[in-house]
């Protein structure tokens, strides 16, 4: 099977390329943090406000666009805290929205598939009259919270590949 690995966390991964990006851009008050756990994970954690029409907490990865045309599947594997998440992806890091697959976590390790072609694209929440995904290049991955109620949460991630 044909995959390749975007990004595997382990105790000496550099994270230096990955920003939280919150609600404060808006003028909420969300506050989060992203790190690398004595166990060797990505570690997304934090609390959602809504106060300021505030509301989401995220993390991205921007890199060199890569061409993706011979894959078709995200699997990414993860630890939750029981709360819903959204898994986003660029085609391109000029385009202002994403393509988003929700994600439900269990609390458990989980290994998630995500077919290109069942991302949707969004832009601030609203969904756009545009193909899903067609998975020709991608520039950008992302996990966002934002489940409309203010919250703590904590998202670890082990690794992130294409399928």
């Amino acid at each position: 099977m044909n995959n390749t690995m975007l990004f595997d966390f382990s105790t000496g991964a550099n994270i230096d390329q990955w920003r939280v990006v919150n609600d404060g851009v808006m003028g909420g008050l969300s506050q989060s943090q992203f790190s690398v756990n004595k166990e060797g994970h990505g570690l997304f954690n934090g609390n959602v406000s809504l106060e300021n029409n505030g509301g989401f907490s995220s993390v991205r990865y921007a890199f060199e666009t890569l061409e993706v045309s011979t894959y078709s599947q995200i699997e990414i594997r993860v630890k939750g805290d029981g709360k819903s998440y959204q898994f986003r992806v660029k085609a391109d890091r000029s385009q202002r929205y994403s393509y988003i697959a929700n994600i439900e976590t269990s609390g458990e390790w989980e290994t998630i598939t995500i077919s290109f072609d069942k991302m949707y694209p969004a832009f601030r929440g609203r969904i756009l009259e545009f193909p899903n995904y067609e998975g020709q290049e991608l520039s950008e991955i992302a996990f966002l919270i934002g489940n409309k109620k203010q919250e703590d949460f904590a998202l670890e991630i082990d690794y992130l590949k294409l399928l």
